[in-house]
């Protein structure tokens, strides 16, 4: 019969959660003195915690609520930031490059289609020997041998 051990497992359990709630506590406190909003996902990854474990904490999702409400609010940028001359040179240069090589593709699959519709008309015209005529010639060949 074994031992029972549950005990010493819930105990491990809660030291595990006390530490998490110590790190999240802790990290919290350095994110609010910042001025950057708070989220669950930052806290998670300066606290070292999961995102999950945080959202079964409805102390530490009000904190997080309470920060946003008191920060102050920044006026968002409608636009994003334009992009550079280089930056619009060198997509430039690559969808010319890309256009150039499509091209190249369209080429080569338009040939090789050509060539394909070639053979199926060919065959059309003249069919090819039926299995059974191939057959009887190749038998017969046999016997000659």
């Amino acid at each position: 019969m074994r031992a029972d051990n549950t005990a010493h497992l819930r105990s491990a359990a809660q030291r595990r959660s006390a530490l998490a709630r110590d790190r999240a506590e802790a990290a919290l406190t350095e994110l609010q003195a910042g001025n950057d909003p708070i989220t669950v996902a930052g806290l998670a990854r300066a606290s070292g915690v999961a995102r999950s474990w945080i959202y079964t904490q409805p102390d530490l999702l009000e904190r997080i609520h309470r920060s946003h409400d008191l920060a102050p609010k920044r006026p968002r940028s409608s636009a994003p930031p334009a992009a550079s001359d280089a930056s619009w040179q060198r997509r430039l240069e690559l969808a010319h490059t890309r256009i150039a090589e499509l091209t190249s593709e369209n080429k080569q699959l338009r040939h090789q289609l050509a060539l394909v519709h070639g053979q199926l008309r060919s065959e059309r015209v003249s069919p090819s020997k039926t299995p059974s005529t191939t057959h009887n010639r190749s038998s017969e060949a046999a016997r000659t041998d």
